[in-house]
């Protein structure tokens, strides 16, 4: 039985994802701020890691390694599953937890909105779309490819809705800024029910 009082345990997770093409560790915990710390040689995914963990008031960690990449893909694909994966552990039985979460980020000409439900349905839905091929040193279709793995390793909804923009890099940037936020908001604890009529998420 659980005892009413006791204190809830850090919400933390530490997962590692070693394949033939890619080794990745992520370690989270939702309850703490910290700088984020990510370490990988793909500088402008890099930067949108940490600026997406910035944002979403959660401590992460990310070491990163590609054996002879032909691009990008395996990286992005890997630390998106082995960070869902890893926000899904931490969770629980999401008892508490806001469940909801959205948030509306301009970036100079750019304005995207991002909408979250910690359900435990995958899914993913984006109008984001790019008029370059790259973003600095990563490939920019893989920007919706890693929300699409982060949501579904991580079994929650995820809605992107670009409202405007024509910068590239702030379209990407306001979209991982949004994520953040509506993370931190659909993580958030304010009390002690799974938030479903249903009993369980």
């Amino acid at each position: 039985m659980r005892r009413r009082g006791r204190l809830q345990k850090t919400r933390e997770a530490r997962v590692r994802r070693r394949t033939e093409e890619t080794d990745v560790e992520v370690y989270l915990n939702l309850d703490r701020v910290e700088t984020p710390k990510i370490k990988m040689e793909r500088r402008f995914f890099k930067h949108m890691l940490a600026s997406l963990a910035l944002h979403g008031k959660f401590e992460l960690r990310v070491e990163a390694e590609e054996f002879e990449p032909p691009d990008d893909h395996h990286l992005v694909e890997d630390v998106a599953l082995t960070f869902g994966e890893a926000l899904l552990k931490a969770l629980g039985d999401k008892r508490g937890i806001e469940r909801f979460g959205w948030a509306a980020v301009p970036m100079d000409e750019a304005l995207v909105l991002a909408s979250i439900d910690l359900s435990g349905r995958p899914y993913y839905k984006s109008n984001l779309s790019f008029k370059h091929l790259s973003l600095g040193d990563m490939t920019a279709e893989m920007v919706n490819h890693f929300f699409h793995s982060l949501s579904h390793a991580g079994r929650f909804n995820l809605h992107l809705l670009v409202f405007r923009g024509s910068n590239d890099h702030h379209k990407a940037e306001a979209s991982f800024k949004a994520v953040g936020l509506a993370l931190a908001q659909a993580v958030r604890k304010i009390g002690d029910r799974i938030p479903s009529l249903k009993g369980v998420l």
